[in-house]
């Protein structure tokens, strides 16, 4: 039997659905991303995404939370995020697509390369 009829027999709404239905949520890879290059805080994963409204970043960290990929830790006036064991498990695969991404980016191969060498620093965090 093949690989796809095996998937195509799994129930409608198994496991592997639900995990790419939340990793596909419109910015749930880039807080991951973030939470992996040191980003914990709210106002840390806004910085660079002025679209991102509170509503919508406050959703997606509670999503993840729920799905026990993040953790909150409120430590008196902080509020931090930070990988799950679970959470963890994503590192490589936001790696592996991070280094797919800067190969088809057109960039030059030195460029690459020291981006390279960067994201392998944050995949050995671990």
């Amino acid at each position: 039997m093949t690989i796809q009829r095996k998937f195509d027999k799994l129930p409608e709404y198994c496991q592997f659905e639900k995990n790419i239905n939340l990793l596909k949520n419109k910015w749930t890879i880039y807080i991951i991303r973030d939470i992996i290059i040191g980003k914990s805080y709210f106002s840390e994963f806004k910085e660079d995404k002025p679209e991102l409204s509170n509503k919508v970043l406050s959703q997606r960290l509670k999503e993840l939370e729920d799905n026990k990929i993040i953790e909150k830790i409120v430590d008196e006036n902080e509020t931090s995020y930070h990988l799950t064991e679970r959470g963890e498990r994503l590192r490589n695969i936001i790696y592996e697509l991070a280094i797919f991404n800067i190969e088809e980016s057109g960039y030059g191969e030195k460029e690459i390369e020291k981006i390279k060498k960067e994201l392998c620093q944050l995949k050995e965090k671990e």
